[in-house]
C-alpha cells in the first residue's frame, strides 16, 4: 500500500521555469500524491472548482487561497508570486542581504533613509513631471489651509 504524504511535508525544489498559479497547484496537489477530489475534501472547496483553478479558467478568491495555502502548507504570495517577482532587484539583493549584519541602531537608521527616499520618490510622483505645477499646487495648498 502507498503511503500519501501529510500536506504539511516541506515541498521539493519546484521547476526552473516560471509557472501559472493553476500549474503551482497541481505540481503540489501531485507531489503530495491527492486526487483532486482528495484536495477539494482536504480544503473544504469543491472539486469541480478544484478543477477549473487547475485547467486555469477560474481564479481563487481571497478564502480559497488562504485555503489552499494551509492545505499545502506554504503562503498565498508563494502560490501566486515567482520566487524573484516580490523581492528586490537584483542590483538591490546583494545590499539588502549586507544590512542583515548592521546593528539595530544602523538598521533603524537605514530604515529611516530608505523610508524618506521612498517618501520622495511618492510625492515626486504625484506632484507630476511639471515642477512649475507642484510649486503651484503648494501655494494653492497654503492659500487654503489660510483660509
Amino acid at each position: 500500500m502507498t503511503s500519501v504524504r501529510t500536506m504539511q511535508e516541506p515541498i521539493s525544489a519546484m521547476p526552473l521555469q516560471p509557472m501559472s498559479f493553476a500549474e503551482r497547484m497541481i505540481h503540489l496537489r501531485r507531489e503530495r500524491g491527492l486526487t483532486q477530489q482528495a484536495f477539494a475534501d482536504a480544503t473544504g472547496i469543491h472539486v469541480q472548482q478544484i478543477k477549473r483553478y487547475e485547467a486555469d479558467t477560474s481564479q481563487p478568491s481571497a478564502e480559497a487561497l488562504k485555503k489552499i495555502a494551509k492545505s499545502f502548507g506554504v503562503t498565498t504570495d508563494w502560490l501566486l508570486f515567482e520566487d524573484a517577482e516580490r523581492g528586490p532587484d537584483e542590483d538591490l539583493r546583494l545590499q539588502f542581504e549586507a544590512m542583515s549584519q548592521l546593528t539595530p541602531e544602523e538598521k533603524e537608521v537605514a530604515r529611516a533613509v530608505l523610508e524618506g527616499l521612498l517618501l520622495k520618490h511618492v510625492a515626486r510622483q504625484w506632484a507630476g513631471p511639471d515642477r512649475k505645477s507642484a510649486l503651484a499646487l503648494r501655494e494653492a495648498t497654503k492659500r487654503d489651509l489660510a483660509k
